[in-house]
């Protein structure tokens, strides 16, 4: 780094100043993942106020569409504040970044309702969610740059790798705001409106994060860059506006940042819905595994960084990614074992088998149009929903419209004529109808779940997982082993992408890679996830998504992207 550099911005000397670097950049980085995933982790709770009312299953596959919308913009945000951050500098676009994302997360909590507004409700959450995904793909180019032109070429690894903790942090920190807001009031009430206090506080964070990233200079090889005349005057045409640099962004993109991006939201976030929705784990156990893993595992992301300065940075990620490969369906195999084996054992003794008429038979019809419309569709929904494992058949003439056996136990059939479900327990021949004659609409509305719920109760399916059963050390075991991958491929990726881009274009062209990696192949994975495991009706089918992108991306990393440890930061 030139001395002209450290003139030009007037860097303090001595120990400090690269720590508040580290510190400012990654405290607000925490702040805009925790907000990011808020949403994520409540909208269970509140994603059907926002939507008009129908089946549980399409409203879930609706929320994790508008999650996945906040992740699918992320790769604009990542060329609008990227283009900003190489013309105008690093310091005021992340500060510009920082004030969206708070603001709109802000808003989330004071968002009207479907019964308040209509349709305006969808559309509002909707925009907010937008606005907080352009503003995170802005951020975290921004800071990773920041921090890695403060670094010396020897630390930039380790530097870089405390900006990669963040998103795990801000995880954390979500999850423990959470459950203390859950656990100060009823879950009425917390359902009702009290959901809406974690995105109301973040405000006081986004308070704090302005503040301290306030007192910040320059990036000072930028600085000395733009004193000297060298920065992009278009950084968005320099940086994809001729192949040789278009080539690399897109061998990063398919090389390294979506395998990346699978494994790392595998690992925690889907980890954590897989907990609850597929295992029925109590939320306050799945936070509380969840949280124990993340603080096992997140020194590893500093470590892996660290590793990456003596041994570089492409081997690490490309070996979290095969494990991953390799291992997944095993571990989710054993988490289901360890957390409820009554369902694991259910499963074996009494499989269920679904013979309807009119199944949807295409994936992408499925999971494009989510809102089942057959009784045969909202069965299969239905018993994923319960976390149940069944196989499927086409009826044929004569048999009903819908039959379900629950293993030798129980069966379920449907009558089109009188819309009632029929359920006949095996061991005493009784036989339960749903609904009954002169429910009201409301119960009515729920015969197939009730009618479900009769047929694998009389099967031995756990209504919910028992905390009696659940083998904590390998629970906990398993999860920290997922979040070791993530701290594989996230660990070091920072520094590896900026060393890949030169500086003049370094905010713009690292920025899109990153995020369509994470934001569209990663983002989306909660939505692809369940709609494959619903299709193929497995708890466990929807890991062929991940295991999948990140084999692809280990053939691709392997063969064509290069070491770039030892690279020179330069000013031009």
């Amino acid at each position: 780094m030139s001395g002209s550099a450290e003139v030009l911005v007037d860097i303090p000397k001595g120990e400090t100043h690269p720590r508040l670097v580290i510190f400012a950049s990654s405290l607000g980085t925490v702040f805009e993942w925790y907000d990011f995933f808020l949403y994520g982790t409540l909208a269970v709770f509140f994603g059907a106020k926002f939507f008009p009312s129908g089946n549980e299953t399409a409203t879930i596959l609706a929320n994790l569409a508008v999650f996945g919308a906040g992740f699918g913009v992320r790769p604009l945000g990542a060329i609008v504040f990227g283009h900003l951050g190489d013309l105008w500098g690093r310091k005021h676009t992340f500060l510009l970044t920082i004030a969206i994302m708070g603001a709109s997360t802000f808003f989330v909590g004071l968002a009207p309702t479907y019964d308040m507004v209509g349709l305006w409700a969808p559309a509002i959450l909707v925009f907010l969610r937008l606005a907080q995904g352009l503003a995170l793909g802005g951020e975290y180019g921004g800071a990773a740059t920041y921090i890695a032109e403060h670094s010396p070429e020897h630390t930039r690894g380790v530097h870089t790798a405390w900006i990669q903790t963040t998103a795990t942090a801000g995880l954390f920190l979500s999850l423990l705001v959470i459950m203390a807001c859950r656990g100060l009031m009823s879950e009425a009430t917390f359902k009702d409106y009290g959901w809406r206090i974690p995105f109301l506080l973040s405000v006081v964070l986004l308070g704090v994060s302005l503040w301290i990233r306030l007192m910040l200079n320059e990036s000072p090889l930028f600085a000395a860059m733009k004193a000297s005349g060298k920065h992009s005057t278009n950084p968005f045409a320099d940086a994809f506006g001729n192949w040789k640099n278009g080539k690399i962004v897109l061998l990063a993109i398919f090389g390294l940042t979506m395998g990346q991006g699978v494994v790392w939201y595998c690992g925690q976030f889907q980890a954590l819905f897989f907990l609850q929705n597929a295992l029925h784990l109590d939320y306050t156990s799945a936070y509380i595994a969840i949280m124990a893993a993340l603080a096992l595992g997140t020194p590893f992301f500093i470590i892996f960084g660290w590793l990456s300065d003596k041994i570089g940075r492409k081997w690490i990620i490309m070996a979290g990614c095969i494990l991953a490969v390799l291992t997944y369906f095993p571990l989710f195999n054993a988490l289901g074992s360890a957390v409820n084996p009554d369902l694991i054992a259910a499963q074996t003794a009494s499989p269920v088998s679904v013979v309807a008429a009119k199944c949807e038979t295409s994936f992408f019809a499925k999971a494009f149009n989510p809102a089942p419309s057959t009784v045969c569709d909202k069965s299969m929904n239905a018993l994923y929903a319960q976390g149940v494992n069944y196989s499927r058949a086409e009826a044929v003439a004569g048999q009903p419209e819908l039959s379900i056996a629950f293993g030798s136990a129980a069966n379920l059939t449907y009558d089109s004529a009188s819309k009632t479900y029929t359920v006949v327990t095996t061991k005493d021949g009784k036989s339960e109808v749903f609904p009954k004659a002169g429910a009201d609409k409301a119960t009515a509305a729920k015969a197939l779940p009730s009618a479900l719920g009769a047929g694998l109760k009389a099967a031995g399916y756990p209504a919910k997982a028992d905390l009696k059963k659940v083998n904590w050390p390998m629970t906990i075991g398993i999860l920290f082993i997922l979040i070791l991958y993530v701290t594989m491929v996230y660990g070091p990726i920072a520094a590896y992408l900026v060393e890949l881009f030169p500086t003049r274009i370094r905010y713009t062209s690292m920025s899109l890679p990153y995020h369509i990696g994470n934001g569209w192949f990663g983002g989306f994975l909660p939505f692809f996830m369940l709609a494959i495991a619903t299709f193929k009706g497995n708890i466990f089918a929807g890991l062929i998504y991940p295991i999948v992108i990140a084999a692809v991306t280990v053939v691709i990393g392997v063969l064509f992207l290069p070491e770039t440890k030892d690279r020179i930061l330069k000013e031009d």
